[in-house]
């Protein structure tokens, strides 16, 4: 043998995907707590959260966890103060780009924003300067989407770096949904 383990080749693969969920966990706590601070606790006076909760069951998160997320999201939590952001850019290729996200430290989460978007050819822009082509839509009630006016084709190369661009931004903690306005198919 080469020193290959088949022990060690699951360990890894095993703590990636725990590190994945983990970081899915994370997104849905932070939109259940928000959800909570906007409407209050009970699901069933509250869409948004009840949405939120559906949404959290079907990525298999812990009723522990989103309970945790409902008590944290109701009280004051020491030194934690969660607010919504909404980032607007162009990618690659001049592709419309809305991030929307959950952040503690709006300046960090801009700044981690900024430097993934230089890195892939992209630039983020003031406030207005993408939303005009995108009109908010319901997509369940209590959940909205950013959905494009009008879809741009852009070439293979260009669909790779945005794909690359995309799963950086979404490996940020701060980040929840990412919309683009690029045509699929």
């Amino acid at each position: 043998m080469s020193g290959h383990s088949h022990a060690k080749t699951v360990k890894r693969i095993k703590e990636a995907s725990d590190k994945k969920r983990g970081q899915i966990f994370s997104k849905m706590a932070r939109l259940i707590q928000v959800a909570v601070k906007e409407g209050g606790p009970n699901p069933e006076a509250n869409p948004k959260l009840k949405a939120v909760i559906e949404t959290a069951r079907t990525c298999n998160m812990p009723k522990e966890n989103i309970e945790r997320a409902i008590l944290r999201g109701s009280g004051p939590v020491e030194g934690e103060k969660l607010e919504e952001v909404l980032f607007e850019a162009y990618g690659p290729g001049g592709v419309a780009i809305i991030i929307e996200g959950i952040t503690d430290n709006k300046n960090r989460a801009l700044g981690e924003v900024k430097r993934i978007l230089a890195q892939h050819g992209g630039k983020l822009v003031g406030e207005g300067g993408v939303k005009w082509m995108f009109e908010r839509k319901v997509k369940e009630p209590g959940s909205l989407e950013w959905q494009p006016l009008q879809e741009i084709e852009v070439d293979e190369k260009t669909k790779g770096s945005l794909q690359k661009l995309f799963d950086e931004l979404d490996e940020l903690d701060s980040v929840q949904e990412i919309y683009d306005n690029v045509k699929n198919g």
